[in-house]
């Protein structure tokens, strides 16, 4: 996703998101963003995308072997979850003395 300007996304590294999307769509259970990657649109999720990657012996891993790792997940597969609503919900954004301010559109509260 290169374009011109960089895209600005609602989600952030810490917030709780759900699923809405995929193998791991779960609208109930809230989960930790570990990174997001701006460039490609993607998140990294807790628990999400786990997938199975095999590696060789090597200095630094001298056994080898499998294992697995979260991979990243479209930006638009997951939602912000409000803590006060229990339930996904649609961000909008406000100024706030010169800084933006994340507030759900379900609750009204700031995130």
């Amino acid at each position: 996703m290169t374009t011109r300007f960089k895209a600005k996304f609602n989600i952030r590294k810490g917030d709780s998101v759900v699923v809405i999307a995929g193998d791991d769509k779960d609208l109930s259970k809230p989960r930790m963003v570990k990174e997001v990657l701006i460039d490609k649109a993607k998140v990294l999720v807790e628990g999400v995308n786990v997938v199975t990657k095999h590696s060789k012996p090597s200095a630094r891993n001298t056994k080898g072997g499998i294992m697995k790792k979260e991979a990243p997940i479209h930006i638009s597969n997951v939602m912000l979850w409000d803590a006060k609503a229990k339930a996904p919900a649609k961000v909008k954004r406000e100024r706030e003395n010169g800084k933006t301010v994340r507030i759900s559109k379900k609750s009204g509260e700031k995130i």
